[in-house]
């Protein structure tokens, strides 16, 4: 039995990935994806069951990644709860901020094509099902503080929702307004001086 052939499959990504980028989900095609990869429609759909699939797979990588650190940051907040070591929870700092702009623009085209580009897709609302995730678990990470009694109280969970999203709205407008990254970087310190986490959680 032969292997299946994936040395076309890189091609069809970045192929699909400028469509995307150009036109946006809904208005992007399929046939212009393949005629730009020099494949046929048939060897897209023997990988891809459509556009959505094809969507799905040209954003892995990057929300793969965005798991990855914040699956770190999550054990390194979980490590300092352990060690009463709140201060350098959600460090708002010019400097950690600095260091998520540069994975954001490390992954320009990918957080583009969610805040910007994925109408009609399962991305739509990508934003808003980020802050979805992450409030819960800073809820979880603030009832466990709270009984712990580092936290002088356990903030509503509306409060904290709308929090997040003023906070990742602001991180992520750069790039829906098309900052280079000199100037998202230097955006970077206005946050820093615009958000005191430890103050809100009473840390």
């Amino acid at each position: 039995m032969s292997l299946p052939d994936h040395s076309i499959d890189p091609k069809i990504l970045e192929s699909a990935k400028i469509e995307f980028l150009s036109k946006g989900y809904v208005d992007a095609s399929l046939r212009e994806i393949c005629k730009n990869a020099g494949v046929t429609t048939g060897a897209l759909y023997k990988r891809f069951s459509g556009k959505e699939s094809l969507f799905k797979a040209v954003l892995a990588p990057t929300l793969q990644d965005l798991n990855a650190i914040y699956s770190d940051v999550e054990n390194f907040d979980y490590e300092k709860l352990n060690l009463n070591e709140m201060q350098t929870v959600w460090n708002m700092s010019e400097e950690t901020l600095s260091k998520f702009m540069d994975f954001l623009y490390s992954h320009y085209d990918g957080f583009k094509l969610l805040l910007c580009r994925s109408e009609g897709s399962m991305y739509s609302n990508f934003l808003n099902d980020f802050v979805d995730e992450h409030t819960k678990k800073t809820m979880c990470f603030m009832e466990i503080a709270f009984q712990k009694g580092i936290a002088p109280e356990c903030i509503d969970q509306n409060e904290v929702h709308m929090l997040l999203t003023a906070f990742w709205s602001t991180m992520f407008e750069p790039i829906v307004h098309d900052l280079n990254k000199e100037q998202a970087m230097y955006h970077c310190k206005a946050v820093s001086k615009f958000f005191n986490w430890q103050a809100v959680f009473g840390f």
